[in-house]
């Protein structure tokens, strides 16, 4: 194993929803819009970008994942709409939105945050905004594709997914993309 791993804690998605996730990119790319696709297999609902981490702390995290994961039940949430980071204006990203029970996934998110905190991982600075990135932009794409995106997606999906556990992801980066695999999960318990 390395001496560091390039991680994130993410919920994974049902292969139908990513699989609809795909279908979707394929759409968007024949309408005209160009950017780097993340492959529909790889899109994720990151809760915490570690970064590089040490081999070592593989375990210190996947305990700071259980204490998170305890005391909540799992939850349903829902693919659906369309928005771009930072905005349209000049967009960088293209995303995919989370609705239905997002009250328990932004209380799961903060106390993952308290929890990796407690064990030294520093916390984000910017707040959670869950979201499923399609893909990213080299350049900027023409205003009245964003236009044409938005007037044609802005009610794409609402498919519903569950969540039951979150996963630690080592992310390695190659010249043919991004290749993930889990190193450890942790169920959500509702034992209260």
């Amino acid at each position: 194993m390395p001496q560091t791993i390039r991680s994130f804690i993410a919920i994974e998605l049902p292969a139908a929803v990513a699989d609809l996730l795909g279908m979707l990119q394929q759409d968007l790319r024949a309408s005209g819009l160009r950017a780097g696709w993340v492959k529909p297999q790889n899109i994720h609902l990151t809760l915490k970008f570690l970064g590089d981490i040490k081999a070592d702390d593989i375990d210190t995290v996947g305990g700071a994942m259980k204490a998170a994961a305890e005391g909540f039940a799992p939850f349903t949430l829902a693919a659906g709409g369309i928005g771009f980071f930072p905005g349209i204006k000049r967009p960088r990203v293209i995303w995919v939105g989370v609705g239905g029970q997002i009250q328990p996934l932004f209380a799961l998110q903060r106390n993952l945050e308290d929890c990796l905190a407690a064990t030294g991982f520093p916390k984000d600075k910017r707040s959670f905004k869950g979201h499923l990135t399609l893909g990213r932009f080299r350049q900027g794409p023409d205003p009245a594709a964003i236009g044409r995106v938005l007037q044609s997606y802005s009610d794409f999906g609402k498919e519903e997914f569950s969540v039951h556990r979150i996963v630690l992801f080592k992310s390695e980066l190659k010249p043919s993309g991004a290749v993930y695999s889990q190193l450890l999960q942790a169920d959500l318990r509702n034992e209260y």
